[in-house]
């Protein structure tokens, strides 16, 4: 898979994924109410909701607070949440492209304008460096007691493209137009997703020296770190001789 997807399943093993639950669960709350206040709070009625609220239930979080989530975003008065993106390049020419959820556009980009001149990258334009990316539905699947082969004929029917497979996760890649029927299909096979998402998936890949690899994500760990930041998306490629290093 991506880069992009070969770090995050590093850093699940490594259990850094447990350490940022809170900054998880907060992602996850502003999808729910920016989704309830785009078409209202019955998941049966609105997929975006059902999808944010299958992450949520992937990420273990507490019904009590998926409730208050859906209640805020049914709140006429709560704060607007706005969606946006911003693109540019991080050290060593790497392509970097960031999607944001944010009730103030001036703090946010004025943060991550701030996040790349610090950590040795530059911001573009939108639309500089959205063409070096592919959009496609990316569904992180737990093993559980699914059989390999019977799984994969199944999704592969779906309309799968890619299956990669860890010791713990099958991790399913769709068209974007074909995720919708890929979730119907998961749905309809009783599989509950660790999570369910439309990515950016690089065309095309750099390649870097370690010291290089390094600084490269340190910059995308402080833009995933940053509260507005929803998912950062990079053609940085990490072998596992790579990742070994690092």
């Amino acid at each position: 898979m991506s880069g992009h997807n070969k770090w995050s399943t590093i850093k699940r093993k490594k259990g850094a994924l447990d350490a940022k639950r809170s900054k998880i669960f907060s992602k996850i709350i502003k999808d729910i109410t920016i989704s309830v206040k785009e078409s209202g709070a019955d998941p049966d009625g609105n997929p975006r909701l059902r999808l944010a609220i299958s992450n949520a239930k992937g990420a273990s979080m507490p019904k009590e607070t998926i409730q208050r989530a859906i209640n805020k975003g049914a709140d006429k008065d709560a704060a607007a949440l706005h969606e946006t993106t911003y693109e540019g390049k991080g050290p060593h020419g790497i392509a970097i492209f960031v999607e944001a959820t944010t009730d103030n556009l001036q703090r946010t980009v004025s943060n991550i304008r701030a996040h790349f001149n610090k950590h040795g990258g530059e911001l573009g334009t939108n639309g500089s460096l959205a063409y070096l990316f592919d959009r496609k539905g990316v569904f992180v699947i737990p093993k559980g007691t699914l059989v390999q082969d019977e799984f994969e004929m199944e999704i592969i029917d779906a309309g799968a493209e890619d299956i990669s497979v860890d010791d713990e996760t099958f991790t399913v890649t769709t068209a974007m137009e074909d995720f919708g029927s890929m979730m119907k299909k998961i749905e309809a096979m009783d599989i509950e997703p660790e999570s369910a998402s439309l990515q950016r998936i690089p065309k095309t890949y750099v390649t870097l020296e370690v010291d290089q690899t390094r600084k490269a994500l340190k910059l995308i760990d402080i833009l995933e770190e940053d509260e507005d930041v929803g998912n950062v998306f990079h053609n940085l490629q990490i072998s596992d001789e790579m990742a070994d290093l690092l």
